[in-house]
């Protein structure tokens, strides 16, 4: 916690800071070993995860007041009463990474980072001053195991990468603006979970 709170807030073109190594380096064998075990591309939301207990215990203390407060101090914002959803990914697939901005219901996105050291020139997120080029960055986070993204979610907050295909594990939280919202995009990740799911399933012969 103390290199988030020390780390500084760049504030142009949005409010953002990176915290490498935010997880310690004798917590991430434990975590990464209870990471949930996924199989195919997109973001999933936990409800729908299996995952063991070192994994759980390091998102209830991203969910919990102390980690919350200080999210709070460093961008000068007030979430209380503000809902959390998280969701884990896995898995990259060679469409994703196209530049685009969160949806306005979510407050704050946080990316944690749970990889082994990222040898990859692609898959690594850019924050851009617009919508146009992913060459026009602001700053580029390496996704190496530990390493801490979080952003201020504003209509300029622009962000994507370089098309990148295999394993690429990373956590999100989000706060967002009412328990409607994460109702709903759970819901919405449930269904396209099981459509992945049918889809990657083989053929079981018959018809």
């Amino acid at each position: 916690m103390h290199a988030l709170r020390e780390t500084p807030v760049q504030h142009e073109p949005f409010p953002f800071f990176i915290v490498p190594s935010f997880v310690k380096a004798e917590a991430l064998e434990a975590i990464g070993a209870d990471f949930p075990q996924i199989s195919h591309p997109g973001s999933f939301p936990l409800p729908t995860l299996k995952y063991g207990p070192a994994f759980k215990a390091f998102i209830d203390a991203i969910q919990g007041p102390e980690f919350t407060r200080a999210v709070e101090k460093k961008l000068g914002v007030d979430l209380k009463g503000r809902p959390t959803m998280v969701t884990a990914r896995g898995q990259s697939a060679a469409r994703d990474g196209q530049i685009h901005t969160d949806s306005r219901t979510k407050l704050i996105t946080v990316l944690i980072y749970m990889n082994n050291a990222w040898e990859a020139k692609t898959g690594r997120l850019r924050l851009l001053r617009g919508p146009g080029d992913l060459e026009d960055v602001i700053a580029e986070v390496p996704p190496d195991e530990g390493t801490m993204l979080i952003f201020k979610n504003e209509p300029h907050a622009w962000h994507g990468f370089h098309a990148f295909e295999g394993p690429r594990r990373v956590i999100q939280l989000n706060w967002v603006t009412d328990m409607a919202v994460v109702r709903r995009e759970q819901f919405r990740h449930r269904i396209s979970a099981f459509f992945k799911r049918l889809a990657g399933r083989k053929p079981s012969g018959g018809y």
